[in-house]
């Protein structure tokens, strides 16, 4: 069944599953693209009042949009995104935490771009469930732009 605009009512919430912070990639991505020491330098990391590494935030957004595509994207008419108006790192992420993401749409607008679009106000969290259960680690609130159901 593919997701129209008209699906994407004010409220409506949308499961996008579980991930866990596997190390490795933590840190390849975090060598990549953000090797701050935080994130990079484990010795140093462990002696910080982080006491030990943490995951990038950009990572945690990267494993956010992975589970969107995979459980919103993949099978919307969607079109594509004018941005994020919000992105909050809430807590610090570690390698063998489990996150579990939802979608949440905010609203549900007219679209500047044309008469068969529709732009959604959606939000994103990352929730982690295991070691600390019910934690809120990430929040982003964006708009995407969506193809209304063909007529």
């Amino acid at each position: 069944m593919t997701i129209y605009f008209e699906d994407l009512t004010p409220g409506r919430s949308f499961d996008l599953g579980m991930v866990r912070i596997d190390e490795a990639e933590m840190l390849e991505f975090a060598g990549r693209f953000d090797p701050q020491w935080y994130h990079v330098d484990r010795e140093r990391a462990e002696t910080s009042s982080w006491g030990g590494l943490i995951a990038s935030g950009w990572f945690t957004a990267s494993l956010c949009m992975r589970i969107y595509v995979d459980e919103v994207l993949s099978q919307a008419a969607a079109d594509t995104s004018p941005g994020l108006e919000e992105l909050r790192w809430l807590a610090a992420v570690r390698a063998g935490d489990t996150l579990r993401g939802v979608l949440t749409v905010i609203d549900a607008l007219e679209s500047s771009r044309g008469p068969d679009l529709g732009t959604a106000v959606l939000r994103w969290e990352m929730i982690r469930v295991d070691p600390k259960p019910d934690q809120v680690v990430l929040r982003m609130q964006g708009r995407g732009w969506f193809h209304r159901r063909p007529h």
